[in-house]
């Protein structure tokens, strides 16, 4: 997929901005507060319809406006697709090709995405929730069987937990009922289950490789840490595993009125040389890692789409030393479009760059370098 046009209107700090982009590599050099990850993020909300940043949606409109919009043109399959998604204070309209799409999952998948930001520290760092939501965002933009089980998984977990605490306070709610919902929890746990367990043993054959070339040292990996003891990811087997934990732990989920086990509370770490990068870890290793994971996600995409995603890479030298800044570059120089914001192109070697298209940014001002 490559990018040809983004175009912002009254988003952030853009009142309006129109560029044009190269098919390989981008790189916006700025000081910070000036724009910079805007840029990327605007293009991640193109993509999944929200942005990565927590809690700011109503902040994407630009200060005193109404409305914002982004646009661009996508090529995707050697089709040149219009992408619009127009924002206000309470919803967002998407479009493409001028057609209006009602349904998120009808929509995702237009233009994917692989995105690093300084903020991704906490893959590692932070709790089971955000690795699990990275997994779910890579695997719902690649698969649409994920992103409808995922969907519907959570509305049933939902019916689920509001039945057991039916169950707990009233003599007429019927466990024959509990028993038809947990089977069809089951039945989405499963599939979640395999692409989950699928996804993370293609990410281990390439991660050990892309973290030894840019670092020369150690051996990376990532573990899948369900909640539950998994051996066998077969259908039959997994199928009866789940029903006899959900048998044995009934009393135990009514009484905390909601489910305990599932996909709900997977987890998965990072272990280099065995030890994990969560309790030993220097911050730089951890970010070289979590680059990692994300460049190894690449061929995992065009496996799944025949395209390769938009790489997005904000402020990813910052401390990376002069070898690991250019071995990172020497790997992302690849048959990929990469859009990269940095403060500086400090001790980066010209091969790497002669290609790029270089802006600065300041002031929310954009000048490509001629």
């Amino acid at each position: 997929m490559i990018i040809k046009k983004i175009i912002l209107n009254n988003f952030r700090n853009y009142f309006h901005l129109n560029l044009d982009l190269n098919e390989k590599m981008n790189i916006f050099i700025g000081k910070n507060a000036q724009g910079k990850t805007n840029i990327l993020e605007s293009i991640c909300v193109l993509a999944l319809t929200k942005t990565y940043r927590y809690g700011v949606e109503p902040n994407l409109i630009a200060f005193n406006k109404e409305k914002s919009k982004i646009s661009a043109k996508v090529k995707k399959n050697n089709i040149i697709n219009n992408l619009e998604i127009d924002i206000d204070q309470n919803n967002k309209k998407i479009k493409v090709n001028k057609k209006s799409i009602q349904k998120i999952s009808d929509y995702i998948s237009n233009l994917n995405i692989i995105m690093f930001t300084p903020e991704d520290l906490e893959i590692i760092k932070g709790s089971p929730h955000i690795r699990r939501n990275l997994i779910n965002i890579e695997l719902s933009q690649i698969s649409k069987k994920y992103l409808n089980t995922y969907n519907e998984y959570n509305k049933i977990l939902k019916m689920r937990n509001e039945y057991l605490k039916l169950l707990l306070t009233s003599s007429l709610a019927d466990k024959k009922y509990l028993d038809i919902i947990t089977e069809k929890l089951i039945e989405k746990s499963i599939i979640i289950y395999q692409e989950r367990k699928k996804y993370l043993d293609f990410i281990n054959l390439k991660i050990k490789n892309i973290y030894k070339n840019i670092t020369d040292e150690e051996i990376l990996s990532v573990k899948y840490e369900p909640n539950i003891f998994i051996e066998n990811y077969e259908t039959e087997i997994l199928t009866e595993k789940l029903r006899e934990i959900f048998h044995q732990n009934y009393k135990k989920e009514l009484n905390y009125g909601m489910t305990l086990f599932g996909p709900h509370r997977d987890d998965f770490s990072f272990y280099l040389n065995d030890k994990n990068l969560k309790l030993f870890g220097s911050q730089g290793q951890q970010k070289i890692a979590i680059l990692s994971f994300k460049l190894s996600e690449i061929d995992i995409f065009k496996e799944y789409s025949q395209e390769n995603p938009v790489l997005l890479l904000d402020d990813i030298f910052s401390e990376l030393d002069i070898q690991k800044r250019n071995k990172l570059l020497d790997y992302i120089n690849k048959d990929i479009q990469s859009i990269i914001t940095t403060t500086d192109l400090k001790n980066i070697r010209k091969k790497n760059i002669n290609n790029a298209y270089i802006f600065e940014i300041k002031n929310g001002e954009v000048e490509r370098r001629q």
